[in-house]
């Protein structure tokens, strides 16, 4: 027997930042939309396990120890339950490594889905959000998808209305970047400066419920991409070259380095697409339209 779950990548439309609190954390007011790029995630038993395998772009990038939130979250939902964490995991990955777009969330969660089905544990949806939140800021958003305001650290989640879909291009850059180095250059950057208390965009959230793509373009931020940009700066001619096609918004997706860009339609999508396909400015281009719903069983 074995369960295979799907789950989706984020883009952040709006990253508001904090400054550090005490445990080192920063206080983020983070609208999620999840998008249709997505990972699988089978859990099979095995008597050694939690064991990890990973095939796809990028999966020579993705640890196969028990530092992979995939071994974690089944650790977390076997110790819960006074059980063994006797399943083997294999990733299918095809949402960016180390791109700002939450994949090792998402495998988390994606695991976290299919052990519980596979082992029959009949965890609620509060205890699988509660063992989410303590594997990672942005785990519980890929158990739920959609949209969401995420406060705190971005596990508290606040699901959003959307009144329409949306349409994305993505960039992938040439290396990754660790979200802990984007923030320390966060904090570096903003050294001396008052950092105001993050807030959700009242215009953006507007837009989203309308689902109005010119209105959500005008309100889409991200306070980590001046530091983003610090450390990679080359994202900065990407950016412009997605611009120059047509985009209506660009930005650095997350902590980066994939940059995202929001095109009117579907048709537009496609053409902000081949255009960053033909500027020599990134590795890959990938088109995905949002919201999407969270894990699901295939």
């Amino acid at each position: 027997m074995s369960v295979t779950v799907r789950v989706p990548a984020k883009v952040n439309v709006q990253l508001a930042v904090g400054a550090a609190r005490p445990d080192g954390f920063h206080d983020l007011a983070n609208v999620f939309l999840a998008v249709g790029l997505y990972d699988e995630v089978t859990a099979t038993p095995s008597p050694d396990g939690p064991r990890i395998t990973c095939d796809g772009p990028d999966a020579a990038q993705v640890p196969l120890d028990r530092t992979n939130l995939a071994a974690r979250a089944a650790l977390a939902l076997a110790e819960r339950y006074g059980r063994d964490a006797d399943v083997h995991l294999h990733i299918a990955k095809d949402i960016p490594v180390a791109g700002g777009m939450a994949g090792g969330s998402a495998d988390g969660a994606g695991a976290l889905l299919a052990c519980d089905a596979l082992w029959g544990t009949g965890a609620s949806r509060e205890e699988l959000l509660d063992i989410c939140a303590e594997l990672g800021s942005d785990v519980p958003f890929s158990l739920v998808g959609g949209a969401a305001l995420g406060t705190g650290r971005g596990e508290k989640l606040t699901e959003l209305e959307v009144g329409g879909t949306f349409h994305w291009v993505f960039a992938m850059a040439a290396r990754g970047l660790s979200t802990p180095a984007v923030f320390r250059e966060f904090d570096r950057l903003a050294e001396g400066r008052e950092i105001p208390e993050p807030v959700a965009s009242q215009p953006l959230l507007d837009a989203l419920a309308k689902g109005d793509a010119e209105a959500l373009a005008a309100a889409v931020t991200n306070d980590l991409q001046p530091a983003a940009l610090s450390l990679f700066p080359e994202l900065a001619d990407t950016l412009a070259a997605g611009r120059a096609a047509g985009a209506l918004a660009s930005l650095v997706s997350g902590s980066g380095p994939t940059t995202a860009f929001l095109a009117r339609d579907a048709e537009a999508a496609e053409a902000v697409a081949g255009a960053l396909r033909a500027s020599g400015t990134c590795r890959d281009v990938r088109t995905a339209s949002g919201p999407v719903p969270g894990v699901t069983v295939v």
